[in-house]
């Protein structure tokens, strides 16, 4: 018999999922509640032009990821470049992209360059990171590298990307981030190189879609959840949240080899050969335009009955759409705590350096700066540079609530405190994202807490970033958790 399955969340892991499920024959439908696919990893438009809402990239050692591109078609559309790192502290930028350079690093005397270059050896060289989760990442880092240079470098760096909650945080964190990084290099502390699609996400998301409508997946957006019910007869249905807009639900189809986005009320909503991203150019066509998918009304996708339902949305928000799940599991899903970004893309006509990624240990309204366009070719933006600011907070920071025009005007501010060519007649546009639930807080003893992904209900899944435990969540991590997840409990 053919297996219903329902899959809530459409970022990388839901998608993975759907596609080797699909290949053994199952029924799959995703539920995804924005209006776009992706979740993360979804693109958006910014001054006329196509790109990623947040910054990614591929490293050579992202083996997971690079096989599921292969997979979909686009493999031999990576782009790979030398990149170079910066660093801003002590008001000036400095380069720190190869040994020498890491050698001459001012801001620290050569016996804290050489403890900081052994504290980065020795942790790429660490392979036992349960050990890691018992101790403080600053314990951890003093030890290694000495107070001054964890006052220096370590401490502004993990305050930007953590806040006063690196204080809570296990030495693995910042183990698996040096892990990561240090694959990105062709040896020791030599040159990086990183590597990108043509065309972004926006066109992986878009090639994804396809092949997994090919197989019959069915992709739902704007179609929040609300809870999950077991019916007598052990089969689940997945029921919508009843305050969106009755009509607001789309469908993602192929139709003749194009993707399209279809409202499920009386008009559909097309993209020009575009779908993943949600993706601006959208226009309303005539109501009869005929489909080779037939549109579902919301009432009957929720009296649909599924064999399996797979949330991967964050743990929370699993815990409210499963109310009957054990106390000890709503416990343990609820009490995982996040971190959140809030990220600006900035599309100006100037650059501000050649470097990739600028690491910032002074005070600055932004955790970072990376030039996309010193990795990704500027004829992609009209000879532009695309620029995003990630500032990552907590999940209830004042700055959710701040309008795009105060933030804007506190991250000019700070680029123009660091780069004195840059004005503001330059930029070209800016938007702002804003996601409260991003990633886990790798807190002491992390794992020790974590539920599995197997719950009290049977048949019912809960996967997502909190399962990541021996790396940083990026896209290679994500696809990496659904195919071992697969591989462990739905191929059986």
């Amino acid at each position: 018999m053919i297996k219903n399955v329902a899959i809530v969340g459409s970022g990388f892991l839901g998608m993975t999922l759907a596609l080797r499920l699909a290949e053994t024959g199952a029924k799959v439908t995703i539920f995804e509640s924005a209006d776009r696919i992706g979740g993360l990893a979804a693109a958006w438009e910014i001054g006329g032009f196509e790109w990623d809402k947040h910054y990614h990239v591929t490293l050579a050692s992202d083996t997971f990821t690079r096989k599921i591109i292969e997979e979909i078609g686009l493999g031999d559309e990576f782009k790979w470049v030398e990149t170079k790192t910066g660093f801003y502290t002590d008001g000036k930028l400095h380069s720190m992209s190869d040994a020498m350079e890491f050698l001459r690093f001012p801001p620290l005397g050569l016996v804290n360059r050489l403890r900081l270059a052994a504290t980065i050896l020795y942790a790429s060289r660490q392979t036992d990171w349960r050990s890691l989760e018992k101790i403080s990442v600053e314990n951890w880092l003093v030890k290694l590298s000495g107070k001054l240079t964890f006052e220096k470098i370590w401490k502004p760096l993990l305050r930007a990307k953590l806040g006063d909650s690196y204080k809570r945080t296990s030495a693995a964190f910042i183990w698996a981030t040096i892990q990561r990084m240090f694959a990105a290099r062709r040896s020791g502390l030599k040159k990086e190189m990183f590597g990108y699609v043509r065309g972004g996400y926006a066109r992986v998301l878009r090639q994804f879609s396809e092949r997994l409508m090919s197989k019959g997946v069915e992709i739902h957006l704007n179609a929040p959840i609300d809870r999950i019910e077991k019916l007598p007869n052990g089969s689940f249905r997945v029921l919508p949240r009843r305050s969106r807009r009755r009509g607001d639900e789309k469908k993602v189809v192929l139709r003749d080899g194009e993707v399209v986005v279809e409202s499920t009320k009386y008009a559909r909503v097309q993209t020009a050969a575009q779908v993943a991203p949600g993706f601006s150019g959208m226009f309303l066509s005539e109501p009869g335009l005929k489909s080779s998918v037939a549109v579902s009304p919301d009432a009957a996708l929720a009296m649909r009955e599924y064999d399996q339902v797979i949330l991967t949305c964050p743990s929370s928000k699993a815990a409210e759409m499963l109310p009957q799940l054990t106390d000890d599991e709503q416990l343990k899903l609820r009490n995982i705590e996040y971190q959140g970004i809030v990220c600006a893309s900035v599309l100006m006509k100037c650059s501000l350096s050649p470097f990739y990624v600028t690491n910032i240990t002074d005070e600055a309204p932004f955790t970072g700066v990376i030039e996309m366009t010193a990795l990704v070719d500027k004829r992609d933006f009209g000879q532009n540079t695309l620029v995003y600011l990630p500032k990552y907070v907590s999940t209830d920071d004042e700055l959710f609530g701040k309008t795009d025009a105060e933030i804007r005007e506190s991250f000019f501010a700070g680029l123009e405190r660091m780069y004195p060519q840059f004005k503001r007649t330059d930029v070209i546009a800016f938007r702002v994202s804003r996601v409260r639930n991003v990633f886990p807080l790798p807190v002491l003893n992390y794992s020790d807490s974590l539920p599995g992904v197997k719950t009290s209900i049977e048949n019912v899944f809960v996967i997502n970033s909190s399962q990541i435990v021996n790396g940083t969540l990026n896209v290679n991590e994500t696809i990496q958790l659904a195919e071992r997840f697969f591989n462990e409990e739905l191929r059986k």
